[in-house]
């Protein structure tokens, strides 16, 4: 599968990484590689206990057209957190890879939110809390 051309994204969701190599038709697959796993699994494999968050990671399939799911194989590589951050991390990143391979698709993807990056991070710990917002206890008297 290496040696066909593809297209390359990498996304991001809070700490999570995806980066998908989108190729032509060759055997309608998404294979996702994980750090955690020591076999490839298929990305309905992968999300197999939640449909919820399979139907999320190709909702940019989805938006474009029923045939356009058959017409591409993936190839997936997460750095993982959590399972949720994973299946938007791989929504943004075949929208993006999907642009690359053909701009039009930007004017249908961006309407449904699928080309903007959750912004949201971990706050900073401020001096003299225990946490970014946790104060030490005090006592009344």
């Amino acid at each position: 599968m290496a040696s066909k051309e593809y297209n390359y994204a990498v996304w991001r969701r809070k700490e999570t990484t995806a980066t998908i190599k989108l190729f032509s038709k060759w055997k309608w697959e998404f294979i996702v590689k994980s750090a955690n796993s020591e076999k490839d699994k298929t990305l309905k494999e992968y999300f197999w206990w939640n449909h919820y968050l399979y139907e999320n990671s190709i909702k940019a399939f989805e938006v474009l057209g029923n045939n356009m799911l058959t017409q591409f194989d993936a190839e997936i590589s997460i750095k993982w957190w959590w399972i949720s951050w994973q299946a938007d991390a791989i929504k943004l990143g075949f929208a993006r890879a999907l642009i690359d391979r053909n701009s039009e698709f930007r004017l249908s993807l961006k309407p449904f939110w699928l080309l903007k990056r959750d912004p949201r991070i971990k706050e900073r710990k401020k001096p003299g809390l225990k946490k970014a917002r946790k104060w030490p206890t005090r006592s009344k008297r």
